[in-house]
């Protein structure tokens, strides 16, 4: 027994080393962004009297996460003028988004949806745009947190990332739900307009406490790319001004997928993307289409905000640092393989909850197991694909793989409204389907689990 408790007190140490908790403002900063495109949009949009189709179409804005890994070479490698010196290549970019996002924020606030609602898809987009940028250099100023071989560590930061995340959506929604329902209650017109306004102020705290996140210096990742550059141009073979753009353009957007297929070999690398885009699909078909769900079972704002966001948050923690130590004691590929057998079985609760009708009891049952099970998938997802990324490309192959597991999030899953509208609002049946949405995804981890190379110890 003394010995046990050893083990479970040297596995706790790994959360209280500071750099853990710069880990977690930086999954904050991630996390916050998506309370704006995600629940405070999506119920904004139903309380202007949208359809479920329209709302569910409007996640498309989500897309872009799913394409970032685009312009994500170029996030590792070009520097912006001023900031880049002043504060630091990784937090220059942050920044920047930052601020995109807060003057995005102070336009919505002018705008009514029901009379300009391109216009307000649209300005979502840019903040979806900004969101997903940030996220790049987020995660990469995440993992360069942590030693290479730290796998440890590795796993602990991925556990608070997601403490993080969720901190920022979850009480970020706790915030825009509350503030929209008092400036509703106190006669305020356009209540989310003033909403936006608040949280906007909340991104500029964000971005104090920014400054206070640790960068490393990127002399050795900058000589370490040249040198890549330098191999392609000999190939080449002349050394003039347009060898010098194609190799660092081939350099750029080719080295972190040859480096990625090299490391995992052809079969394993495809079997690794194929995982990826599937793992999580069902979650996100329930997530976008949870608080319209909660809408038209009769909850309020405040009940939504108290069951939904600050329980969920409160369970989310505890049991992302739980997910965090069982990843560390048994492996990232294990813990993910019980967290997709609990997100099948959660989701079945929503069904209950669906075919009883309202019931206070059954919301914070769903709830909880729901966000017990997106802890566990979410840390070990995060450790998994943390663990796989080459340092030489930090940014560019995280955002790969971060933005292929997204795509199956984001564009599939905006087919969520449609789909529930098809079953003639039959949430009992639409909840059972995002269920078995998880299996592909755990038959494709079975095949390729052997041969996965994550160093872990």
């Amino acid at each position: 027994m003394i010995k046990k408790e050893e083990k479970i007190s040297n596995l706790f140490k790994y959360y209280f080393d500071i750099r853990m908790l710069r880990i977690l403002l930086l999954g904050a900063i991630s996390g916050f962004p998506w309370v704006l495109i995600g629940s405070s949009l999506s119920l904004w949009l139903k309380e202007e009297g949208l359809s479920r189709s329209t709302i569910g179409w409007a996640g498309l804005i989500f897309g872009v996460y799913a394409f970032n890994y685009l312009w994500a070479p170029l996030i590792d490698r070009i520097q912006i003028p001023f900031l880049t010196k002043k504060i630091g290549h990784r937090r220059g970019w942050i920044f920047l988004m930052q601020l995109v996002i807060l003057i995005s924020l102070i336009l919505w606030s002018f705008i009514n949806p029901s009379e300009n609602l391109a216009l307000l898809i649209s300005i979502g987009l840019v903040i979806a745009i900004a969101s997903s940028t940030q996220d790049i250099t987020v995660d990469a100023l995440r993992i360069e947190q942590v030693g290479e071989h730290e796998t440890k560590s590795m796993a602990a930061g991925a556990a608070m990332a997601v403490v993080g995340w969720w901190t920022g959506y979850k009480l970020g929604g706790v915030v825009a739900l509350f503030t929209a329902e008092y400036f509703e209650k106190i006669g305020v017109i356009n209540y989310w307009q003033a909403t936006f306004i608040v949280m906007g102020v909340v991104v500029i705290l964000m971005n104090i406490a920014l400054m206070f996140v640790h960068e490393n210096s990127f002399t050795e990742r900058v000589l370490s790319q040249k040198k890549t550059d330098e191999i392609i141009k000999n190939k080449l073979g002349n050394n003039n001004f347009l060898t010098k753009i194609l190799s660092w353009l081939s350099g750029t957007v080719g080295g972190p997928v040859i480096s990625f297929f090299k490391k995992n070999g052809f079969s394993i690398a495809i079997g690794i993307l194929g995982f990826v885009f599937l793992f999580k699909i069902g979650e996100a078909f329930l997530g976008r289409m949870s608080i319209v769900f909660y809408k038209e079972l009769g909850f309020s704002k405040s009940d939504i905000a108290i069951y939904s966001k600050t329980l969920g948050w409160i369970t989310t923690v505890v049991f992302t640092l739980l997910g965090g130590l069982f990843a560390i004691r048994s492996g990232t590929v294990k813990t993910m393989f019980i967290a997709g057998g609990l997100m099948a079985i959660t989701n079945l609760m929503f069904t209950l909850l669906a075919w009883s009708g309202k019931s206070e009891l059954l919301f914070a049952a769903a709830v909880i197991l729901d966000d017990i099970a997106a802890a566990f998938a979410t840390v070990a997802f995060v450790a998994f694909i943390s663990l796989l990324v080459d340092r030489t490309y930090t940014a560019t192959q995280y955002a790969l793989l971060a933005s292929i597991g997204t795509a199956g999030r984001t564009l599939l899953a905006s087919s969520s409204g449609s789909l529930v509208d098809w079953l003639n609002g039959d949430w009992g049946i639409f909840f059972i389907l995002t269920a078995l949405m998880v299996i592909p995804s755990l038959i494709c981890l079975w095949f390729i689990r052997k041969k996965l190379k994550l160093s872990e110890k």
